[in-house]
């Protein structure tokens, strides 16, 4: 089998000739190892042998967004419409080895302000400021009018990654739900107490992004049919910030009908949540969706791969088991070990499927001789 048909076999449930391995966003992002950028991270030499290894070894899913050129990065790849323009005022700077962007709302004589960092050495951007300080802060964002997140949905640059992968992987869809776009407008213990003392007017920042995120997921889902999508922010009401018992109202509530469009449409919904998942399985089962990422072990998170498959592999593809942090720390015996029972706890009994692949990639600038031996012993131990 092909990377493609491993895949799309593995979503459907059905048999493969081996479990498919993917690196998560090495291979995921599109990056240009060329460009000279001193921020871009992927110029670096240390870079070059795990970036070939990722394109020629490993069944490829290319994360891509309809709306930003970068799925990784932040609004400066936006397209800007000319009511955004008329409300907002975004300006960048430069200090020593780092770049900082201020984005201003205005709203009648009120302004709300936020402030980022991204840094030459890390594939990153620190939010130094929140947009959203106080409550009065929360009834301004309410009033910004819904035309400044209008967005310019274009499918075409999918469908021509799509075309370039040939048989090599598949294009997912990439895409943030109502809960990640509020939770990232304040700091995250700002941002529970918020929602734990004014559910109501969290609510009401839920449904001014759940307008544009629908209507988004319901446009991509009919012009890009039969692909795999991923959602992400429904770690925000996860174990320890939040109790199970809100994660139907703050992600199921807004997700399900994200996951019923792409289902409309013969798509699949993997959701991402890292950490502590083992209480809110049931809910992301219920909302329909079709698989689950990064699913880390213990400590990382709580539940064991073993056991997920048991309880929840006949209605979830599980993604994931290996922490990033092992591929870059651990001994590569012992990892190799690790990848060995991640492959058996995946694969046995009956269940949709297992892809085995990190919780996330590395983002500084330098790769390490261990690091790349590890990533090269998740290829050699799908191949054998």
């Amino acid at each position: 089998m092909n990377g493609k048909n491993r895949l799309m076999a593995t979503m459907r449930g059905e048999l493969v000739d081996r479990p498919a391995v993917s690196f998560y966003e090495i291979g995921g992002f599109l990056v240009n190892s060329s460009d000279q950028d001193p921020y871009n991270i992927y110029n670096s030499p240390g870079w070059q042998p795990l970036l070939e290894l990722a394109e020629k070894y490993t069944d490829i899913i290319r994360m891509m967004s309809p709306v930003r050129k970068d799925s990784h990065l932040s609004w400066e790849n936006a397209v800007i419409n000319s009511s955004f323009e008329k409300h907002v005022k975004l300006e960048t700077w430069e200090e020593g080895d780092s770049k900082y962007s201020r984005i201003n709302y205005f709203v009648g004589n009120k302004k709300l302000s936020s402030v980022s960092r991204r840094d030459k050495s890390l594939d990153t951007v620190w939010t130094i400021e929140p947009l959203i300080k106080t409550r009065e802060d929360v009834l301004t964002y309410l009033d910004l009018p819904d035309e400044i997140f209008a967005e310019h949905i274009d499918c075409d640059p999918l469908f021509e990654q799509e075309e370039h992968l040939g048989d090599r992987g598949i294009v997912m869809v990439d895409t943030e739900d109502p809960v990640c776009a509020v939770a990232g407008l304040f700091t995250m213990e700002e941002f529970a107490l918020f929602a734990f003392t004014e559910p109501d007017l969290c609510h009401k920042l839920l449904q001014k992004h759940a307008r544009i995120i629908q209507r988004r997921t319901k446009i991509v889902a009919r012009e890009f049919p039969g692909h795999l999508w991923r959602i992400f922010g429904p770690e925000y009401i996860t174990p320890p910030f939040f109790p199970a018992s809100m994660f139907d109202e703050f992600v199921v509530k807004y997700d399900a009908p994200m996951i019923s469009a792409i289902h409309d449409y013969g798509g699949f919904a993997r959701v991402h949540c890292h950490g502590n998942v083992k209480e809110v399985l049931p809910a992301i089962v219920d909302m329909g969706a079709d698989a689950i990422d990064p699913l880390e072990p213990p400590d990382q998170g709580n539940i064991e791969l073993a056991e997920a498959k048991k309880l929840y592999g006949d209605k979830l593809v599980l993604f994931g088991n290996i922490e990033v942090s092992d591929i870059e720390n651990m001994n590569s015996d012992k990892f190799r070990q690790v990848v060995k029972q991640s492959i058996v706890d995946g694969t046995s009994g009956n269940g949709r499927g297992f892809v085995l692949m990190p919780s996330a990639s590395p983002y500084g600038r330098e790769i390490t001789p261990l690091t790349l031996e590890n990533y090269r012993i998740m290829v050699e131990e799908v191949s054998y």
